[in-house]
């Protein structure tokens, strides 16, 4: 077995690598930027060789440096993560001919499959249904125009050696197609050093299923199942799972011996995924195949025990594959979320910055579920601008879909982060969505049923009565503390005092009556005194999140200090919440309410990133929907556009400024 590995990329896998390899005994290499020089797998590693500036072109992308940290280190293989060269049969290939050997597929198989335009030639030569589609590379927009217009309404514009949502447009006209060609070009680009885009049709109402297949050198190739990753933003998986909702015993069998006859076309032998859309009828085309490790491959770890990255480095290292198909059986469910970076308040753009408190949930196994965190931050650590916003990848595993879905849920109501913007609240509120509980699932999900953006969920019946009752224990705790500190007596007054409370969750007010009972407390509301919620917890203040039982369910709520308060994340409910004696909310009640600053007339940068390019000058007269500004983070062009008719009286940036968030870019007459 290989003495000494290399990691060809950063981040959470980064670290994941790193945590198999040192379960193998394998020493290992991480290489980093100028960005990373404090990242968690150069800290994790056993070496780490510097390698370049921030940007990903100048460092993670340039080959020679890879190979020269190899060479110094007398790292043997390469193991290449996802992204960054992981689909780069010249990376395949400047390897081997350096003696080192790559933890993926042969060259040939990359080439013949890795890049989006050749893998679709491969699967229409060998007789397998693909989406309808134009495979040679596009010259310009003009001729994506005539393409689109050939194919019919709507289309996908797609970057050859994409992936991860870069690169990516869809397109219901000839001028959403002129305007992505230009976008998924330049970030193709940026991303991947590709800028081939290629277009098909965009099947309506999908559902996007992937096969896991394992192949050795040997001429061995199985299938581990599907995944189901139809809840999508902007292209970008959000929540995977494993297996799929939609999904029969001989449908599977069908697309993984698919998938199995495709790898074997181009001697496949790693990890790697074919991809399908399938329609609610259960019709699959294919899509494309990922030759690489996926992000979503923690959930196919949990439902089949096998450890992919291990697989891997066996396959590469020689080995023949341990795991025959008649071996493969499918246990319980898994769930996933990827946890980014993003404001999902503003439209879920990119957010930056310093990871002032990173405490996420517990891992383990425990009563039939496993909850696996895969990140590669810490608290204090820093989320930069140069690259993908991930945080962290949530996976629970239970015996069946639902329970699974719980688990996820209570994971992600104890995952605290402060410090930047981050998708929790979004990912908590999907998790309650009746429509993902049911598993009625398409690509369009999160643009069906949050068409205006996301919003947080508003505290109201029975949610709004356990926030209340939570709000009121944790105060509750707070005066305890304070008359031990003070030692006050235990009169009839002060008993009726701290009993007797007004819980405001925003502007809404319940009042309640607190007693004892049985260890418990006792909350009452006025509104509904037959009824009381017993809460049982060991919270003391300070801690960051209140774990107790409500009712004897177990229950975690998120707490945030504010002005006479605190705030409480549950369930992807955000409520301020302020516990009064009555008479404090009456006189609380009379207080005027503080106004926000005016920023209707000036055009604020609603990220960090950079200014690539402006669309206006001074004195221009634009119309609502016309593009202001572009605007790159995280890789990701961000085009800012007129709300409405306005006329511009001063551009406060010039391209290649970098801005912090609500920044005025522009103000308007």
């Amino acid at each position: 077995m290989f003495k000494k590995i290399l990691i060809a990329n950063r981040g959470e896998i980064a670290c994941r690598v790193i945590k198999t390899a040192r379960r193998m005994g394998i020493a290992t290499v991480a290489v980093y930027s100028d960005a990373d020089r404090d990242a968690m797998h150069v800290a994790m590693a056993d070496e780490a060789v510097h390698i370049g500036p921030p940007a990903a072109a100048e460092s993670y992308l340039v080959i020679d440096k890879i190979i020269a940290a190899c060479k110094a280190t007398g790292a043997e293989a390469v193991h290449p993560g996802y992204g960054f060269l992981s689909e780069r049969e010249a990376f395949a290939h400047a390897l081997k001919e350096n003696g080192i050997v790559f933890i993926g597929p042969n060259p040939h198989a990359i080439a013949a499959m890795g890049d989006k335009i050749e893998s679709k030639k491969a699967a229409a030569a060998a007789k397998v249904s693909t989406v309808p589609g134009y495979l040679g590379v596009i010259e310009d927009a003009a001729h994506a125009v005539k393409i689109a217009d050939e194919i019919g309404y709507p289309v996908m514009i797609k970057a050859s050696a994409g992936g991860g949502g870069k690169g990516m447009r869809i397109a219901n006209s000839r001028a959403e197609v002129a305007d992505g060609f230009d976008r998924a070009k330049s970030e193709a680009k940026s991303s991947f050093g590709d800028d081939r885009v290629f277009v098909e049709k965009f099947i309506v109402n999908p559902r996007h299923i992937e096969i896991q297949v394992l192949g050795d050198k040997h001429g061995n190739v199985i299938y581990l199942g599907e995944r189901e990753c139809s809840i999508q933003r902007r292209n970008q998986k959000v929540i995977e799972e494993a297996p799929s909702p939609l999904l029969d015993e001989e449908t599977r069998r069908k697309m993984g011996e698919q998938a199995v006859a495709l790898a074997k076309a181009v001697n496949y032998d790693s990890a790697g995924t074919v991809e399908f859309v399938a329609g609610q009828d259960k019709s699959f085309y294919f899509l494309e195949m990922n030759t690489r490790l996926q992000v979503e491959h923690p959930v196919t770890e949990l439902i089949t025990g096998i450890d992919l990255v291990e697989q891997m480095i066996r396959v590469a290292y020689g080995e023949h594959l341990g795991i025959k198909q008649i071996d493969v059986h499918l246990r319980g469910w898994a769930v996933e979320s990827r946890i980014y970076a993003e404001d999902p308040f503003r439209n879920f753009l990119p957010s930056t910055g310093r990871l002032i408190k990173y405490r996420p949930p517990e891992e383990g196994h425990e009563d039939g579920v496993t909850v696996r965190n895969d990140t590669g931050v810490f608290e204090g650590g820093e989320i930069s601008i140069y690259y993908d916003p991930m945080i962290a990848k949530l996976v629970t595993h239970a015996g069946d879909r639902a329970t699974a879905i719980e688990a996820q849920a209570r994971a992600l109501d104890e995952f605290y982060i402060d410090g930047i913007r981050h998708n929790i609240p979004f990912l908590s509120s999907l998790m309650q969505h009746p429509r993902w509980k049911s598993g009625a699932l398409s690509t369009g999900f999160i643009a069906d049923e949050y068409p205006d953006g996301f919003a947080p969920l508003v505290a109201q019946g029975e949610a709004a009565h356990i926030l209340a009752s939570v709000a009121a224990a944790i105060d509750h705790v707070h005066n305890e503390r304070k008359r031990q500190i003070s030692g006050q007596m235990q009169t009839q007054r002060s008993v009726t005092f701290e009993r007797e409370r007004a819980v405001m969750l925003g502007t809404a007010r319940y009042d309640v009556m607190l007693d004892d009972g049985d260890g418990a407390l006792l909350v009452r509301f006025d509104d509904d005194s037959a009824h009381a919620h017993h809460l049982s917890s060991n919270w003391v203040p300070g801690e960051a999140v209140w774990r107790g039982l409500v009712d004897d369910e177990p229950v975690s709520v998120q707490v945030r200090p504010i002005l006479n308060g605190f705030t409480l994340d549950w369930r992807g409910i955000s409520v301020a919440a302020r516990v009064y004696t009555r008479r404090e909310a009456e006189l609380a009640a009379l207080m005027p309410e503080k106004k926000g600053a005016d920023t209707s007339k000036s055009l604020l940068c609603p990220m960090p990133g950079l200014v690539k390019s402006l669309q206006v000058k001074e004195g221009q007269e634009v119309r609502a929907g016309e593009p202001l500004c572009i605007v790159e983070a995280m890789k990701m062009e961000n085009v800012l556009r007129a709300e409405r008719d306005v006329i511009v009286k001063k551009v406060n940036a010039k391209e290649g400024d970098s801005l912090a968030v609500d920044a005025v870019i522009m103000e308007f007459a």
